[in-house]
């Protein structure tokens, strides 16, 4: 049991006085700090938050960002404060640190993920609206967000990619550019002219009324087939018209070819009969 008797009271409050005359500026100090700080990194998140809006960041990655640049600063604003009252923060600091790389092991494939989707977040290679081919699937890009991009494809499926792989393989951004080239193959005959055969696509393409006249339609000979003289036509039109171009034109190419009188020609054989017998 505790002996009252032998406790000097004096020493005591000495020592108490002497701790509060060496702590208690430094704990003001301290708290003063800590209310700045905090005030502080809320008007730099603001201003983060501002800066991102203005370049037009996408709202999770702005999110993201202010949230991360918030974390860092008040974890920063921490350690400065415990070591103002004299706490070593050495040890504390390595502790963070080993936590961090453990944590980072035990989530490195959902890390690369999140910097594949800061990276398309930041550099753009598509944006919600493109038409993408990429990691074997092609559909809509319909949302991106930081860890996976989703897509609609044209049958109605929803394809999920995540942004770890689409940020490092091939893309290709169908509806980037504002137009596009449709490339038709037709076949004519052998006994058909070739310079009729051109100007008839020609004319066909241009009476479309979706089909630019700038850069004008092209048609040229690209090979000889067993059967035919097998003939490219191109043509340029807004991206937003592709698939009406595409389909109009194969529907178009046999009616002109009929109006000037030049057959599409079948596969067909020539078969000689040798009579042995003779």
């Amino acid at each position: 049991m505790l002996d009252l008797s032998k406790i000097d009271v004096e020493q005591v409050v000495n020592t108490v006085t002497e701790m509060a005359i060496l702590y208690a500026p430094k704990i003001i100090l301290a708290i003063i700090t800590l209310f700045i700080g905090l005030w502080v990194i809320s008007l730099i998140s603001k201003g983060i938050d501002f800066l991102l809006q203005k370049k037009e960041f996408n709202v999770s990655l702005r999110k993201w960002l202010c949230s991360m640049a918030t974390v860092m600063l008040k974890a920063c604003l921490f350690i400065s404060v415990i070591s103002m009252i004299g706490v070593q923060t050495t040890s504390f600091i390595a502790i963070l640190g080993a936590a961090g790389l453990a944590i980072g092991l035990a989530l490195q494939g959902s890390l690369s993920n999140f910097a594949g989707g800061v990276l398309i977040l930041i550099f753009k290679p598509f944006q919600v609206g493109d038409y993408i081919v990429a990691q074997g699937e092609e559909g809509v890009v319909e949302a991106i967000d930081v860890f996976c991009t989703f897509l609609t494809t044209l049958d109605n499926r929803r394809v999920i990619l995540p942004n770890g792989p689409l940020a490092s393989e091939k893309i290709k951004n169908i509806t980037h550019e504002s137009i596009r080239r449709v490339d038709l193959s037709v076949g004519i005959s052998y006994c058909a002219s070739v310079d009729n055969a051109e100007q008839a696509l020609t004319s066909m393409a241009l009476e479309n009324n979706s089909v630019l006249k700038d850069p004008k339609p092209f048609v040229g000979v690209t090979g000889y087939g067993d059967s035919s003289i097998d003939l490219t036509l191109r043509v340029w039109c807004k991206t937003e018209d592709y698939w009406d171009v595409y389909f109009d034109m194969n529907r178009a190419i046999k009616p002109a070819l009929d109006a000037a009188d030049i057959a599409i020609p079948f596969p067909q054989r020539d078969v000689h009969i040798i009579d042995k017998s003779s």
